[in-house]
């Protein structure tokens, strides 16, 4: 493969200002000078009724509210032969509704996209949802500069991990000096000095920092707090300078006039890194934990400053290992305290210089540049094979439906450990960088649960235990909510998991209560369902209502005196069927505006809900729903294709045909069998039987996903090739899908049969 010799970045540019523009410019200018006969240009963004003296290297300008000039700036990127576009996606740089415009000049591009993140939202509203996945869809590769980027990516809006690559935010390279030669120069010899710098707005907590110098002023009476930098542009036209006018009113009523300086500039890189470099500690007092990249931050804590911050995601990773201290959001007293500690501990804060300035010596621009310039050239590969894939159709052949595979757990068990089941693999092998989650841990207590049924090989006792005790661990009674994301560490990323993965582990649990081979065990999980299920009523998600209802089933089955989970039962299966009712229409029978993922749960959770509580408008909404949803997964060839990840968050639209995953043909094979119970049309089990065929190369890329020798399954279909890395969630998909098949093989069904009717996926 030939490396790009032609860039094209798309974003804000210097001379404007803001910190996407400042961006753009140090990562053009890094990667025009990272090799010869490179030629960089840069589209940028211009903001309504503003003019910008550009430099030479923009090419191009887009004027953000016109539309016609992203179509023209289309034009002009392919006429011109780029061999790689590069984008800096922030929302609110781009015109239309969550900067929809943008994808006016995507989709016209002929060259592959690399997108950078600027921001990754944990909760998104739909329209935004609705943009990243498109955006995403149009690039062959993501950047973000946070791991806990990626994890969103992944885990929100179910981005491949080979699609994300994580790049650290550019850094000058600076020498690691001290502060003194750079306070003479400044005007501010013989003071211990504190840094912000940046635009102001309310979100940075100018003011907590003020509020703390009297606590740092009792401590060290020579210090001063240099604030240095414009109001953010958009504040001022808005608002004027009453932002600034608000801080210099809070510095007065405090007392504090000779401690703190506002410098009202926008500087060149020269004289920024001439105050950085004076400056005893560096303060980022930000009050918004989704701050996903602070360039400021990286500036330095690349100079090799001490910094404290409060613990937005960004300075949680990059101030990790003592490189920092954080400091709980609007904290003024504990920032207080934290500066006049460094401050009145030379060692400890020449220690904390040092460890920052050796850390960041691989985030330097010329670095930063070099894995751009591989992400580029991966990005190229991609997209060439993109273009020949159909004339190219993977190796490994279809297998026949005719008959279903032995149930082989190999794959299975290499993915689990001590701890649980890994969330991710790298082809066949366990990822450990991104641990577990409760989640898939609760999938494989499931799998442990169907394969006690007669005929297939138990899960080990041990193995089984192993699951249970993850169940447990993540209970957090402090909440009433269960944990999902755990690291390698077995340290806990988060308090409470979301309402989808406590819905799921309440189903396990209701499974466990009624098929684990262990009376202790089930006895176990009865006690923690109960625990547990109260939280449910607070949900309002589809999905955790009917994953709850599955768990209830089985609950209910055993305990039929529990008078709240009955309760709790019937209000669940009521919001399934007035979202059913609120949003159906002759032409789209479905409980949301949009399909989304684990679709066939809901019509499922409706049917073996009314089956047990013989309540035929549950059953006759849960069947209505999965006839819809298959005319939805039935191609014109009449092979199943499951709703593509790319179409989640799309309005009362036809899916998209990828990403396609196992965790959708598992859901519909269970939703049928459970449909050839309510009305016993023998017609679902050919059609679960058609649907578990797609594992083995019925699909539209006649590649088997699954491999019945080692039980191993890949993660997906993508438009050219399947995914294959064989993670966690589809090896057990698989297996579960499999187990039903097997089961429904064995059984001469029986429907007043409660034993056979469990056995083929009630």
């Amino acid at each position: 493969m030939t490396p790009p010799r032609r860039i094209a970045l798309i974003g804000n540019s210097l001379p404007r200002r803001c910190g996407i523009a400042t961006f753009t410019t140090d990562l053009q200018r890094a990667i025009s000078n990272s090799g010869p006969n490179l030629q960089t240009s840069v589209v940028a963004m211009t903001d309504r009724d503003q003019t910008y003296d550009y430099p030479a290297s923009v090419a191009l300008q887009i004027k953000d509210d016109t539309l016609e000039e992203y179509v023209g700036a289309a034009a002009f990127l392919n006429a011109g032969r780029f061999d790689i576009v590069c984008l800096q996606h922030e929302f609110g740089i781009f015109g239309g509704e969550a900067g929809a415009h943008i994808l006016e000049l995507l989709s016209r591009l002929t060259m592959p996209i690399v997108t950078t993140l600027h921001t990754v939202l944990e909760k998104p509203t739909p329209i935004q949802r609705t943009m990243m996945e498109r955006i995403v869809e149009a690039s062959a590769k993501v950047v973000v500069m946070a791991d806990k980027a990626r994890e969103l990516l992944h885990s929100v809006y179910r981005v491949p991990h080979e699609k994300i690559e994580v790049i650290a935010h550019g850094i000058p390279d600076f020498p690691f000096v001290a502060p003194d030669a750079a306070k003479a120069r400044l005007g501010f010899s013989g003071r211990s000095v504190i840094l912000t710098f940046g635009l102001l707005s309310p979100s940075k907590g100018i003011e907590v920092m003020i509020d703390a110098m009297p606590t740092i002023l009792k401590r060290r009476l020579d210090a001063v707090y240099v604030v240095l930098g414009a109001t953010h542009p958009n504040l001022v036209r808005d608002q004027g300078e009453a932002y600034r006018e608000s801080l210099t009113a809070r510095v007065h009523e405090l007392g504090v006039e000779d401690h703190v300086v506002f410098l009202d500039q926008f500087v060149d890189q020269a004289t920024l890194l001439e105050f950085i470099s004076m400056c005893d500690v560096y303060v980022t007092p930000y009050l918004n934990e989704a701050q996903m990249t602070s360039g400021t931050l990286a500036y330095s804590f690349g100079l090799g400053k001490p910094v404290v911050s409060t613990p937005y995601w960004h300075a949680r990773e990059l101030l990790a290992d003592g490189r920092g201290v954080l400091v709980s959001f609007g904290d003024a007293p504990g920032i207080g305290n934290a500066i006049a500690e460094l401050l009145t501990d030379d060692p400890r804060r020449q220690l904390m210089r040092e460890r920052a300035y050796a850390a960041s010596r691989s985030m330097t621009w010329e670095r930063t540049a070099e894995r751009y310039m591989t992400v580029f050239e991966h990005a190229g590969q991609g997209h060439r094979l993109k273009l020949i894939a159909r004339a190219a159709p993977d190796t490994i052949a279809p297998r026949s439906p005719a008959a279903a595979p032995d149930m082989r757990l190999e794959h299975f068990l290499s993915m689990c450990d001590d701890t649980g089941l890994f969330q991710h693999a790298v082809h066949s092998v366990p990822d450990r960088a991104h641990g577990y989650c409760v989640d898939d841990n609760a999938r494989a207590l499931l799998l442990a649960c169907a394969l006690n049924e007669p005929g297939e090989r138990p899960i080990s006792d041990a193995l089984t235990a192993r699951f249970a005790a993850f169940v447990q661990h993540a209970w957090n009674p402090d909440t009433g909510r269960f944990r999902n994301f755990m690291g390698f560490n077995r340290t806990w990323l988060e308090d409470s998991g979301s309402a989808d993965s406590h819905g799921r582990t309440l189903w396990a649990l209701g499974e466990c209560t009624r098929n684990d081979a262990s009376p202790s065990r089930r006895r176990w999980a009865r006690t923690l369902f109960a625990q547990a299920l109260p939280a449910v009523e607070s949900f309002r998600s589809p999905r955790a209502s009917a994953f709850t209802l599955l768990g209830l089933d089985a609950y209910c089955a055993v305990v039929p005196g529990d008078r709240r989970a009955q309760h709790i039962r019937r209000v669940l299966a009521e919001r399934l069927l007035s979202g059913l009712a609120s949003v159906e229409t002759p032409d789209w029978q479905w409980f949301e505006e949009g399909l989304a993922y684990d679709n066939a749960r809901l019509p499922q959770a409706l049917i073996v809900t009314g089956l047990a509580t013989q309540t035929p408008v549950y059953v006759d909404a849960g069947l209505r729903s999965l006839r819809w949803l298959m005319t939805q997964q039935t191609t014109s060839a009449g092979h199943f294709r499951p709703v593509g990840t790319a179409g989640f968050g799309e309005l009362r639209k036809p899916p998209h045909a990828f990403d396609q995953q196992p965790l959708e043909a598992t859901a519909t094979i269970a939703a049928c069998l459970a449909a050839r119970r309510a009305d016993h049309d023998a017609g679902w089990k050919t059609t679960a039987a058609r649907v578990f065929s797609w594992f083995l190369g019925s699909n539209d890329l006649s590649v088997a996903l699954a491999d019945p020798e080692t039980g191993s399954c890949r993660d997906g279909l993508h438009p050219d090739r399947a995914n294959e890395n064989c993670g966690g969630e589809s090896v057990v998909s698989y297996l579960l899908a499999l187990a039903e098949i097997r089961q429904l093989a064995r059984v001469n069904v029986n429907p007043t049969n409660p034993v056979a009717l469990r056995a083929i996926g009630a």
